[in-house]
């Protein structure tokens, strides 16, 4: 049974932003009216001027800054720590280029079930008919397959930054990447502990070339995405090792 009682009071919304100049504040305003506590988090950004951070903070959202780029799994980690220090027990996460309606976080919360504390990653659904790039396509199937290797969930979108995560409970899996990878490898680590990951239709906005901004390098985050599944899955496999002793 789905939980079909919506409060925004336990959770709330972390927005990592990394150059996302010309789309955050449109994305915060919106995300803002949803009721929801709202930490944004700068990631060294360089073209957030004065007046996109007022209009960022006039929307009520706490801002959080990091001197330079530590990436986005830095970014996340900054927000979750934020959000649990204020007492939220659960964080909506949505990316800050537009892709996501934040009117949709409602229908994730819609999805857990009730007296459950899963992951939620909201499946974007019509990605070809969206115009979607073939690096997020061929990414997300390339994801899917090493995070099933890695001994986590059988997810079929696992580069959706749409999610909902349990704080007291990802905030201990100890992750090691911190860039676009601490998503892939929190669902691993996630499925290892027991804990549920679920996923539910959500729809994707895809700008024409040069409206969308994308901080995804596919030869360079191909490596790192094949540096994370490796030390995924020797951890395993040294980790069934020692308990089959």
């Amino acid at each position: 049974m789905k939980n079909n009682s919506i409060s925004t009071f336990p959770f709330a919304v972390v927005i990592p932003v990394y150059n996302h100049g010309r789309t955050v504040a449109e994305v915060v305003r919106r995300t803002a009216s949803l009721g929801f506590g709202l930490f944004v988090v700068d990631d060294g950004s360089t073209d957030l001027d004065n007046g996109r951070l007022s209009q960022i903070s006039d929307c009520g959202a706490r801002l959080l800054r990091h001197g330079v780029n530590r990436g986005k799994g830095a970014a996340l980690l900054t927000g979750f720590r934020a959000a649990a220090k204020a007492g939220f027990p659960w964080a909506i996460t949505l990316d800050a280029d537009g892709q996501h309606i934040p009117e949709e976080c409602k229908a994730l919360i819609q999805a857990i079930p009730a007296g459950s504390r899963p992951i939620v990653v909201g499946r974007r659904m019509g990605m070809l008919d969206a115009g979607a790039p073939w690096t997020s396509r061929f990414g997300r199937g390339f994801s899917n397959f090493w995070i099933r290797c890695s001994g986590g969930p059988a997810t079929t979108d696992t580069q959706s930054g749409f999610r909902i995560y349990p704080l007291p409970e990802v905030l201990t899996l100890n992750i090691a990447a911190r860039r676009y990878q601490f998503e892939l490898e929190i669902l691993v680590k996630a499925a290892w502990r027991g804990i549920p990951v679920i996923e539910t239709p959500i729809s994707v906005i895809y700008r024409p070339d040069g409206g969308r901004i994308s901080h995804f390098h596919p030869f360079l985050d191909f490596l790192r995405n094949t540096g994370t599944f490796t030390r995924l899955i020797v951890a395993r496999v040294f980790g069934r090792a020692r308990r089959s002793r």
